[in-house]
């Protein structure tokens, strides 16, 4: 069984368990949890992954709306040879757990529940959307896991997929330190062993890439190329490529110019 549905959860809700894993995602408002004797509150950037089994309750506020999907572990539609991939959805339920989405992974959930409540009654649509949520989850818990190696070293790459699907956002140490799930002290040693350069001058050296990267082959404003990149100001994004690139935005644009 895979299901999926949009509703609005009650202001008091009563503890429950059932026997299918259960994700809970707000598409509006905000929702409170308690799984296990754990509270946390979810937002449109959180889904709260409940195990089949684990006690919980939600509640929301009186804007809420939350996309639940419901999976059950022991159907044969998703446990045949022919569906081997569902054992990659598998470590999503070891535990309860909460996780932040990236910008993309938001964005897809917000776009399944536009096609909900487009169209309610297509229970083919919502498996399918249902079912690639679940799987990009499962794809971005086991980057995270794959981020450490057995020698508990840092891989770089894993790293900057992180921070570029979350480039126009504010990262701090401790988000990148999150994902490779070591404390802040432990992951800026590690890091500077690996890569020779501090998890700061990683990020900002990503950003001015990819800011480089836009303003020459995009005829984006140097306004929105300063926003996507995660640049507090155009003048920030101009004072960066000045000391790390001794160029601006108008000179590489005009180079570019003259190349093309």
């Amino acid at each position: 069984m895979l299901d999926a549905r949009l509703l609005k959860l009650p202001i008091a809700s009563e503890q429950h368990r059932h026997e299918h894993h259960q994700i809970v995602v707000c598409v509006r408002g905000a929702a409170e949890l308690n799984v296990d004797g754990t509270g946390s509150c979810l937002d449109t950037w959180k889904a709260c992954l409940v195990p089949t089994e684990a006690r919980h309750d939600y509640c929301g506020d009186n804007q809420n709306h939350v996309l639940v999907i419901d999976l059950d572990p022991f159907s044969p539609a998703l446990t045949v040879p022919s569906h081997v991939a569902y054992d990659r959805l598998v470590p999503l339920f070891e535990r309860p757990r909460t996780l932040k989405m990236d910008n993309r992974l938001q964005g897809l959930v917000q776009f399944a529940a536009e096609e909900f409540s487009r169209a309610p009654d297509n229970q083919d649509l919502k498996h399918h959307l249902a079912a690639s949520i679940l799987y990009c989850m499962a794809d971005r818990l086991n980057d995270g896991r794959r981020i450490l190696t057995s020698r508990n070293t840092l891989n770089p790459d894993a790293i900057r997929r992180y921070i570029m699907n979350n480039l126009h956002r504010k990262i701090r140490v401790e988000d990148l330190a999150g994902v490779a799930c070591l404390s802040v002290s432990r992951f800026h040693e590690t890091f500077r062993e690996v890569t020779g350069i501090t998890p700061h001058q990683f990020l900002l050296q990503t950003r001015i890439e990819q800011a480089v990267q836009l303003l020459s082959s995009t005829s984006l404003p140097v306004s929105e190329v300063s926003y996507r990149t995660g640049f507090s100001s155009q003048s920030a994004l101009t004072n960066a490529l000045r000391k790390y690139k001794g160029t601006t935005p108008a000179k590489l644009r005009l180079i570019e110019q003259k190349v093309a």
